[in-house]
């Protein structure tokens, strides 16, 4: 290295008897080794793609950075439930296996974030024609004391001529809720159309699968 140092500090000169410079005759010559002793420099294009690399990563990281309030909203949206609203369609008077799994669900949901829960119980047919919804509305709020609670609203939206998912989605957007629970077996059973979720629902919806 200290051979080096010398080569590179002490200028090349020409000859003093050379004589004048031509194309054929150059005024000094440049051994093999001291080219040698010159550090290779990266070429323009290389230094250009590295800039152009760090470039991408910086604006990878700011895209990042202004996605992060989104996932924030979205995540609050999921994690902050003041009040749930629970949909029974059925007409069991003991209520199905979905029907159960939603309101066990649903008080779970209450209990952990402190939310109200609303019940809305719907029919395309009169009170009159249902000889057994007394026997399901005890059922309905047995189940909810089950899960632990005693102070909740019960809606009764029957025979009004509306689908069920339009009922949903007016009860949802006057209440101002959070969040809908809703067991797939309705949707299986007609009861409620999946196509027209998106439409009226003004809220998340929870499909709990069986």
């Amino acid at each position: 290295m200290a051979l080096a140092h010398y080569l590179i500090a002490v200028p090349i000169e020409p000859s003093p008897k050379s004589p004048k410079s031509s194309l054929l005759n150059p005024p000094f010559s440049i051994s093999s080794n001291s080219l040698n002793l010159f550090p290779s420099l990266p070429s323009k294009p290389h230094k250009q793609h590295s800039l152009f690399s760090r470039f991408r990563r910086v604006t990878h990281k700011a895209k990042a950075k202004a996605q992060e309030p989104e996932v924030s909203a979205a995540t609050d949206a999921f994690t902050q439930f003041k009040h749930l609203l629970l949909p029974i369609t059925d007409r069991n008077p003991y209520l199905s296996e979905g029907t159960r799994q939603a309101i066990a669900t649903t008080t779970a949901l209450a209990k952990k974030y402190g939310a109200d829960i609303t019940v809305v119980v719907i029919d395309e047919q009169q009170k009159e024609s249902l000889p057994e919804h007394e026997t399901q509305l005890s059922s309905i709020r047995w189940h909810i004391s089950e899960g632990g609670f005693k102070d909740y609203n019960l809606l009764e939206r029957l025979g009004e001529g509306s689908k069920p998912t339009a009922i949903i989605g007016d009860v949802a957007d006057d209440l101002n809720l959070d969040l809908v629970v809703i067991s797939m077996e309705a949707i299986h059973t007609k009861h409620i159309d999946a196509n027209l979720l998106a439409e009226f629902i003004p809220c998340p919806v929870m499909l709990l699968p069986l």
